[in-house]
This record gives C-alpha cells, structure tokens and sequence, in this order.
C-alpha cells in the first residue's frame, strides 16, 4: 500500500533581507507520524513551519497538504505558536481561547453554540485545564497557558498539527502531559510536527526527525537517523555529541 504524504515541501526557499535562512528545501512528511525538527538557533525551524503554513512567504518552492495548497486545506490544520509569539495580557478567559480553534470551521461572522462549548470543554478537560476555564490569560503560569494553547488546537480536530517548540518554559509535568496527548492524537492517525531543542527526548518522544541548518540535512525515522553523524552535520564538528553515546 503505497504511504500517505501529509506535507509535501518542494525546492522551498526563504530569505530576510536578501540572506537565505531556508535553502532549497525538499521535504515529504508522511501521515501519521510524530516528527521533530531539530537544528541549532538560526537554522530555520519555525521559518519553515511559518512558510508551510503561509505565514512567511518563501521566495521559490512550493508547499502542499495532502496533494493540495494550503489555503484550500486550512480546515485540516492546526498551528501552535510560540509562546513568547503571544499577547498574554490579552483580557481574555482560558475557555475564550480555546473557542477560538473553533472560528475556522464556523467562519468569523457566526458564534460559537453549545456544541462548540462542549468540544472546548472537553479540549480543556483532556489537558487537565478545566477548573482554569473561567481564569484570565494573564493569571496563568507559563506551562497552563501553553496547555490552553493546545486546547486550542485540539478543538479544531485537525489532521496536521504544527508546534513551535510547546515543551519551552514548562515544567516537567506539563511537558510530561503534552507528549501523551501528541501519542494520543498520532495513534489516532493525525500528524504532528514539533519544533524541538532538547536532543536528549528525541529518542522517546518521536518516531520521526528532521535534522535543519538552513538546508534539510536528512529525515526519517528516529530509529534509522538519529545518529552522531547527523548530529554533526547539523550542529558542527565541535558538538558534544552525548545522545546516544
């Protein structure tokens, strides 16, 4: 049975400023996996989940969703961000948040209803933010804002989820519950793409990896490439390569 490509990323390049921070970028992700994009700071790695998903425009190249432009996919898709990317002074409650993921499927003109409620309770339940609902933004501790935002991606029961780094500035706790319900949401056949710094979880947490220093320097399973030598050619020659050692 020939595999499912989720992404499909042909010759993708990106500049700022005339100077490549993505160059010439052939990637195909298969569905269904759990992938982490790994590199050094500057490589590129939310650059390329923002060209993927348009948020950033990319000088050359071409990025599908299962076969398809990405603005005709949208509905598919789930994004999130950075937490420093956020206003957290926002005057909004954690349950308003999360009925935002829900504006896709409804457009912007037509109101959130009792279905929608429920779905966005049920998200908040499933990453143990319930009792928060009713809490403002503001008043919550870095890891329970970064659950809310996952809330917020679950409520769209997308097909593809993309995040930018979540595990940053959570305890281990939260972190702990984060990978459980990204295993959930791959054993349920969704794919989810994972901006990730810490090398030392790759092995647990992923069954797949990208390895990124402005040019892709390989992908695929983490059992098949996750090894020293593409660590080194990733992060140069002087990395302390203790991973698998």
């Amino acid at each position: 049975m020939k595999e499912e490509i989720a992404v499909a990323i042909d010759d993708l390049t990106v500049a700022y400023n005339y100077k490549p921070v993505l160059w010439d970028i052939d990637l195909t992700i298969p569905k269904g996996v759990l992938m982490a994009i790994v590199g050094p700071n500057g490589a590129g790695k939310s650059t390329l989940i923002k060209a993927i998903l348009g948020i950033i425009k990319p000088i050359a190249g071409s990025v599908t969703i299962f076969g398809k432009p990405y603005k005709n996919q949208r509905k598919l898709v789930a994004y999130v961000p950075q937490k420093g990317s956020v206003d957290w002074d926002f005057p909004t409650t954690a349950l308003d948040v999360v009925l935002m993921g829900t504006y896709g499927s409804l457009g912007w003109i037509k109101r959130p209803g009792k279905t929608e409620k429920k779905a966005a309770l049920e998200a908040l339940e499933k990453v143990g933010m319930l009792p928060f609902k009713s809490r403002q933004i503001s008043q919550l501790s870095g890891g329970q804002q970064q659950r809310i935002f996952l809330a917020r991606a679950l409520v769209q029961n997308a097909e593809i989820y993309f995040m930018d780094e979540p595990f940053q500035g959570v305890d281990a706790t939260t972190e702990k519950a984060i990978i459980n319900i990204l295993k959930i949401l791959r054993k349920a056949g969704k794919t989810v793409i994972v901006v990730h710094h810490d090398l030392q979880t790759v092995p647990e947490y992923f069954d797949w990896v990208t390895f990124l220093n402005v040019k892709k320097i390989a992908t695929g399973p983490v059992s098949a490439i996750f090894n020293n030598e593409n660590l080194i050619k990733t992060y140069g020659i002087n990395y302390q390569v203790s991973v698998l050692e």
